[in-house]
């Protein structure tokens, strides 16, 4: 099925980072784009959007994710379901009833490591129901995955710990450079550079359903800070502490997990598109960063 030409993209949460990512792709490539940042729960103000713009494509970036961390979320329960449920269900809804196709970017972190699904056995599929809810956050996430799946005009894309480019502070890199101690687990992580432009192509498809949308394998911590130490910064260390003394600093659980990327890679490859492993991945963000000049 050929992509038209005749697009037009509204980005839903206009002044966050991942949409920041998607606006400047789709205005490279020479789409029509749009971004928005009205609040996705006030269901007059959405419709009225979705008419004065009459957009083909919604991107749906918008969402609780809590500041400085997850977190967050534990102490503003109501505002995190007013968006990351009552919110997304009722853009969705909307998007349906006027026949727009919707693309929603959701979290993989709704699972946890499990007898089934242990450190380096299989990964967790996208029909694998959730198993981690030790963050109201995760909790939320699964809860409306699970019910906006069933609407015939949804893309769900689930990230986990996205990479830029750049040590942006929403940069799970950022995030864990910054750390005074990490826990060293392997995860399924999505380096925004090789993802996003897949994200456009299967909106532009009209492609549906849900997708583990991460780079293929997981890769631990330390891997990670092992590679920005080589490659960016030479001067780096940090230390590592266990789960059970991450539990006693943090207020919300957080997931560790795998997810099995066949069904994505599959799927791209219909469009002539490939994913590198994680571990190439990093090595070409981190390669990147060094001859952008980021230390």
């Amino acid at each position: 099925m050929a992509a038209a030409s005749n697009n037009r993209f509204l980005i839903w949460g206009g002044e966050g980072w991942v949409a920041g990512h998607l606006k400047s792709l789709l205005e490279k490539a020479g789409k029509e784009v749009y971004t928005t940042t009205i609040r996705m729960e006030n269901r007059e103000s959405v419709i009225a959007e979705l008419e004065r713009v009459k957009p083909t494509h919604v991107l749906n970036c918008a969402g609780s994710t809590g500041r400085p961390n997850v977190d967050w979320c534990e102490d503003n329960k109501e505002a995190t379901m007013r968006s990351n449920v009552i919110g997304t269900l009722n853009l969705t809804d909307a998007c349906f009833l006027k026949g727009i196709h919707i693309t929603v970017f959701a979290t993989g972190c709704i699972y946890q490591y499990d007898e089934a699904h242990p450190w380096g056995g299989p990964g967790f599929k996208e029909t694998d129901p959730a198993n981690f809810d030790g963050s109201f956050y995760s909790e939320t996430k699964a809860h409306v995955e699970s019910v906006m799946k069933h609407y015939s005009n949804v893309l769900i894309l689930r990230l986990r710990m996205p990479v830029s480019d750049d040590l942006h502070s929403r940069n799970f890199v950022t995030k864990i450079s910054k750390y005074e101690r990490v826990v060293d687990i392997p995860n399924s992580n999505t380096i925004l550079t090789d993802l996003l432009p897949a994200s456009i192509l299967l909106a532009e498809h009209k492609e549906t359903g849900v997708y583990n949308f991460t780079n293929p394998g997981a890769i631990s911590h330390n891997e990670v800070l092992s590679l920005f130490k080589e490659i960016v910064r030479p001067s780096f260390t940090w230390k590592n502490f266990s789960l059970e003394e991450q539990a006693k600093v943090i207020k919300a659980g957080r997931s560790n997990c795998e997810l099995d990327t066949t069904k994505l890679t599959t799927k791209l490859k219909e469009y002539g598109y490939e994913v590198p492993e994680v571990h190439v991945a990093y090595r070409g963000c981190f390669e990147r960063m060094k001859a952008a000049g980021v230390q």
